[in-house]
């Protein structure tokens, strides 16, 4: 019996399944966790199907989330989409099924779980919820809004395509996803939007952005450039990709403020591998795309410095 056989038996066990998914989500966490839950339930309807969660506002446009009791989680099967490290997992009620079983696509460097399915070459969660479905697409319904949601997801954490994780299997299943009908333009324009206040933030990361020499951008969001614009950590996440459009950064970090003064770092990278910067910073993630965090200041200046170094050293092997 392969892993996802297995996975597809504990779905079909289980009465009452819970899905969860990591905090501060972005459109794949969603996505797979909308994707999964509505393909469960339009499969089995007498099941109860949850998808729990913080609601974050920006995104509730792919799916809402459902409130579990304590009580829910006796004999229920939970599953953790998108979530590499438990920490992350939004609501630690998670290990209180009777079961917990892990789908993601970043490395799996924390495991945990009955039963992982983790492939680091997929594009997105979302890709993997769909190729899940496909493989049992006999017993399974894939309605057009958990097409919709898994889309959404796939465009999200492929940058519209742009990144390497993109292969010629991710357009074909965007492609399936598509064929189910719902309004990929309203999705695609959903995904494209911005915020007024994220637009002027944006000007503002332009024009404060310090870059290198050998390509290593950073900026610092603190709490009066924030108050400035009327946001909160969770309306940066359009800037992030912003730095990466300069034909001269290689890779970059984006430094955000939090509420107890420490600061959130987004990573990315157009060549050099900068998940292990993370990792030494209390983070994690793709080679290209990863996050960590610094407990101040002084923490966030030995990032930059860190980061400067490792485009210094892809520069000297002639990658730029």
């Amino acid at each position: 019996m392969t892993l996802q056989q297995e996975i597809f038996e504990q779905i079909k066990k289980h009465q009452r399944i819970i899905i969860h998914r990591h905090q501060r989500p972005d459109p794949d966490a969603i996505g797979s966790q909308i994707g999964l839950a509505e393909i469960i339930q339009a499969s089995f309807p007498m099941k109860t199907v949850l998808a729990v969660g913080k609601q974050v506002s920006g995104l509730n446009w792919i799916g809402e989330m459902e409130i579990a009791d304590d009580d829910d989680y006796d004999d229920a099967l939970v599953i953790v989409t998108d979530t590499a490290n438990p920490p992350r997992v939004d609501d630690n009620r998670y290990t209180n099924g009777q079961e917990l079983i892990k789908i993601d696509h970043h490395p799996n460097d924390d495991p945990y779980g009955d039963l992982m399915w983790v492939v680091p070459s997929a594009s997105s969660s979302s890709e993997l919820i769909y190729d899940f479905y496909h493989q049992f697409k006999k017993e399974l319904t894939l309605t057009s809004e958990a097409a919709r949601a898994l889309y959404a997801g796939i465009v999200g954490d492929t940058g519209r395509f742009l990144y390497p994780a993109t292969t010629p299997h991710t357009l074909r299943v965007a492609a399936a996803l598509m064929a189910t009908g719902f309004d990929v333009t309203a999705v695609n324009q959903k995904l494209d939007s911005i915020a007024l206040p994220v637009a002027r933030l944006s000007a503002y990361v332009y024009q404060n952005l310090e870059i290198t020499d050998a390509g290593a951008a950073t900026v610092c969001l603190t709490a009066e450039v924030l108050d400035q614009f009327d946001l909160k950590d969770a309306g940066t996440a359009g800037v992030v990709p912003l730095p990466g459009k300069i034909d001269t950064v290689v890779c970059w970090a984006i430094f955000v403020v939090q509420r107890d003064g420490s600061y959130r770092v987004r990573l990315r990278s157009k060549g050099p591998s900068i998940n292990g910067l993370a990792k030494r910073h209390d983070g994690g993630g793709h080679a290209l795309a990863s996050g960590a965090k610094a407990k101040d200041m002084a923490e966030v200046n030995v990032i930059r410095t860190e980061l400067a170094e490792i485009a210094a050293a892809y520069q000297q092997k002639g990658k730029v």
